[in-house]
């Protein structure tokens, strides 16, 4: 199950912040109440905590940009044991592009014959 993460309300006045940074990645692990980006304005600063536990799946709103209250920041995938996006081009690429490499990486350090 995903949960999305939105701006929150940040003042009476205030309709929009910029993303400071972000404290976490996609893919990494968090826990609820963990901290995954602040946010700023030219009157508070916010920390924007995890609602749940899970994996970020994917960040939306890069740090620097503009953002309004209630814009989507990012998507948890909930559970702990939660996988983070698949990399681009598949498991078999991957899977290939590896195994190539450390063939090209055992030749390189294989010893020389005596």
């Amino acid at each position: 199950m995903s949960t999305e993460i939105h701006v929150p309300t940040l003042g009476e006045s205030i309709t929009e912040a910029t993303v400071g940074a972000w404290l976490k990645t996609a893919g990494e692990q968090v826990e609820v109440d963990e901290i995954l980006c602040e946010l700023e304005t030219d009157k508070v600063a916010v920390e924007v905590p995890a609602p749940v536990a899970g994996t970020i799946g994917e960040i939306v709103a890069n740090a620097g940009e503009t953002v309004e209250v209630g814009a989507l920041l990012a998507v948890l995938t909930e559970g702990a044991g939660s996988a983070g996006p698949a990399p681009k081009g598949g498991p078999s690429s991957t899977g290939r592009q590896s195994s190539d490499q450390d063939q090209a990486g055992a030749e390189a350090v294989a010893p020389a014959p005596e």
